[in-house]
C-alpha cells in the first residue's frame, strides 16, 4: 500500500535510537511489503542551537504530508516541540499503555493498563502570567475535548477488559474538573457494556501502586495523566518500557516517554524497547485507519520480538542487562526475519 513516514530524532540518546529503528523498520518494510517511505526531519534543543528555531517550518510540513510520524525525545524545548505539534495538529488523545513483559522487574505480572490523557488543553496549554510578585497559570477545559477524549477511551475499553476509571479532582477544582467528571458520566451512559468508576488523582496513584491489576483503562486530564503514566510505567521496567501515541482526526504521532538522558548519551546503552513499541502502536493503528493485514502483522511481530528479546536477555543496563542498544536492535531486526 505504502506509508510515508517521519522521524524525528530529537536529542540525546534519540539520536542514537533513530537511525537503529530506521533500519529496523526498512527490513521490517521489505519482509512485509509496507512500502514504507521515511523521511528523517528535525526539532528539539539541538535544533535550536543550529538554526535558531526549535521546531522548523520544514519539519511541520513533513509532519503535516506524512501517514504518521515517529519522534524521539527532546529536551528542554520540549513546550516548542511536542506541546506545539499536540496543538498544531490537534492530537487530543493522549495513550500510554503499562505491561508487564517477561524478563523485566516489575511491581506484578499481570498489569496491562491504558492511560487516556486528553492532550490539548488545562495547564498545559501554556497561559501564564506574572506580575510583581505573583504568578498565574489559566487551567481551561471545553465540554467538547472532555467528550471526545471519553468517547476515545470508553471505545478503547470496549476492545479491553471494558472497564473505565475517570480520574480527576472535582471535590477540590469544582469548575474544570466538575466539567470533566459531568462530561465522563454522561459518556458512560452512551457505554453500558462498560464498567465505569470514578477515582480522585491522590487516590489513583496510590492504588496505581497497591493494586495496579485492577486497572483497565484510566481517564484523565493532561497534567494528571502525564504524571500518573510516568508513576505507572515505573511498575513495569521503567520510562524504557513506555511506549506513547499522540491521536488525532486522521493524524497521529508516536514517541517513547522518556526523555533525552544526556547523562548516558552517547554510551550506546539507552533502551530502545520505548521507541520501539511505540512503532508497534503506530502500525496499530494504521491498521485501523487502513484496513491493511501488513500493519497488523508488523505490530504483532514487533511485540513478539520485544518479549522474545526480553526473554533471552537481551535488555540494556537499565533493565539488569549488559547489552548495548545496537545489540537490542541486531537482535530484533534477526528476530523478525526469522519470524516472517
Amino acid at each position: 500500500m505504502g506509508y510515508r513516514l517521519t522521524v524525528i530524532p530529537g536529542d540525546g540518546i534519540g539520536r542514537e535510537i533513530s537511525p537503529l529503528l530506521i533500519d529496523f523498520l526498512e527490513e521490517l518494510s521489505d519482509l512485509l511489503g509496507l512500502g514504507l517511505e521515511i523521511e528523517v526531519h528535525h526539532a528539539g534543543d539541538r535544533c535550536l542551537e543550529e538554526l535558531g528555531v526549535a521546531l522548523p517550518e520544514e519539519t511541520v510540513k513533513a509532519v503535516a504530508s506524512s501517514d504518521a510520524t515517529l519522534k524521539g525525545p527532546v529536551g528542554e524545548t520540549a513546550m516548542d516541540v511536542v506541546v506545539r505539534l499536540r496543538q498544531m495538529f490537534d492530537l487530543y488523545a493522549n495513550v500510554r499503555p503499562a505491561k508487564s513483559y517477561p524478563g523485566v522487574k516489575c511491581l506484578r505480572d499481570d498489569i496491562d493498563l491504558v492511560i487516556v490523557r486528553e492532550n490539548t488543553e488545562g495547564l498545559y496549554k501554556g497561559l501564564e502570567f506574572e506580575g510583581g510578585d505573583c504568578a498565574v497559570g489559566l487551567r481551561v477545559m471545553t465540554k467538547r475535548a472532555c467528550e471526545r477524549i471519553a468517547e476515545y477511551a470508553f471505545g478503547l475499553a470496549e476492545l479491553r477488559k471494558g472497564k473505565v476509571v475517570a480520574v480527576h479532582k472535582a471535590n477540590v477544582l469544582r469548575k474544570t474538573c466538575g466539567l470533566f467528571s459531568r462530561v465522563c458520566r454522561e459518556v458512560a451512559s452512551r457505554h453500558p457494556g462498560v464498567e465505569f468508576g470514578e477515582m480522585y488523582v491522590d487516590a489513583a496513584a496510590m492504588n496505581l501502586i497497591r493494586q495496579p491489576q485492577s486497572f483497565d483503562v484510566l481517564l484523565t486530564t493532561n497534567m494528571f495523566g502525564d504524571i500518573l503514566s510516568d508513576e505507572a510505567s515505573q511498575l513495569v521496567g521503567g520510562l524504557g518500557m513506555a511506549p506513547s501515541a499522540n491521536l488525532g482526526e486522521g493524524r497521529a504521532m508516536f514517541e517513547p516517554v522518556h526523555g533525552s538522558a544526556p547523562d548516558i548519551a552517547g554510551m550506546g546503552i539507552a533502551n530502545p524497547f520505548s521507541t520501539v513499541l511505540s512503532a508497534k502502536l503506530m502500525f496499530e493503528w494504521l491498521y485501523e485507519r487502513k484496513g491493511d493485514e501488513a500493519c497488523r502483522t508488523a505490530s504483532e511481530l514487533i511485540e513478539s520480538s520485544v518479549v522474545d528479546a526480553l526473554t533471552e536477555g537481551f535488555k540494556t543496563p537499565d533493565l539488569g542487562g549488559d547489552k548495548k542498544t545496537a545489540d537490542v536492535m541486531s537482535y530484533l531486526k534477526d528476530r523478525v526475519r526469522h519470524k516472517v
